[in-house]
């Protein structure tokens, strides 16, 4: 299928790792530029190589985005120096900080961040004409599950908050689809920490995959650049769960 992303410009927040490189390398791949940031010098120097080396335009910078004010700038520059916004992916989260029960936390990076990102972008998005968002959420805002935290109620209201921006964008030509991955494993990652720390949890979870394993990045990131492409003009409003059948919901 031709997802009709070739020329696009998206801009991804924390992308230097785990789901978030993963997308930005396919996105790469398939001839989109690129705008990322990431807390971590090294990591970003290191993708943005790899992104630049796929024949791309990357824009990349380390940025702490508990800077609010920061962090709504470097979004605006950013879409001027890419020409434009046609794709914006929110997956920065506390949850790649190791702070998913920290309440402050994760309100200023996981909804904060979206709405921020997704005010200041509007204008490019709609310039667009093809506009798509795409927030992260998790399959911890679908079910209970460990126990009760930030990151999951959070989460949840980005869910709602999508949906709802959905409806209101849908004039300018905007798409707005969450997408909430299962348990995804990668080095460095939250669940290479749980195995090799609490392994009694790690191995109750892979117990309760239909497929025997965790997800990867990859396997995420085909979904990202799915519903972020032309391809799927009629989506919107859409919560797509990417978990290998993990959650047991009926969802109708």
């Amino acid at each position: 299928m031709e997802l009709g992303l070739k020329g696009k410009k998206a801009i991804i927040t924390g992308g230097s790792r785990g789901i978030g490189r993963a997308a930005a390398e396919l996105l790469a791949d398939e001839g989109v530029d690129i705008a990322f940031f990431s807390r971590n010098v090294e990591q970003v120097r290191e993708t943005a190589a790899a992104l630049e080396s796929r024949g791309v335009k990357t824009i990349a910078s380390p940025l702490d985005a508990l800077d609010l004010d920061a962090y709504a700038a470097w979004l605006k520059d950013a879409a001027d120096k890419l020409g434009g916004v046609d794709i914006f992916i929110h997956g920065a989260s506390s949850s790649g900080a190791g702070a998913v029960t920290d309440w402050d936390m994760t309100y200023a990076l996981d909804i904060r961040g979206a709405v921020i990102g997704c005010e200041t972008l509007q204008p490019y998005l709609a310039k667009s004409g093809e506009g798509s968002i795409i927030l992260m959420s998790s399959t911890a805002a679908t079910e209970t599950f460990f126990a009760p935290q930030a990151f999951n109620a959070l989460k949840a209201a980005l869910v709602t908050y999508g949906k709802q921006l959905s409806q209101a964008v849908a004039a300018e030509g905007i798409r707005v689809n969450c997408i909430s991955p299962g348990p995804i494993e990668f080095e460095g990652g939250n669940w290479v920490k749980t195995r090799e720390a609490y392994p009694p949890a790690y191995e109750g979870t892979i117990a309760q995959q239909p497929f025997g394993r965790l997800g990867t990045p990859a396997e995420v990131a085909r979904a990202i650049a799915f519903v972020a492409s032309p391809a799927a003009s009629w989506i919107t409003g859409v919560n797509l769960v990417v978990d290998g059948g993990f959650t047991k919901r009926v969802q109708l």
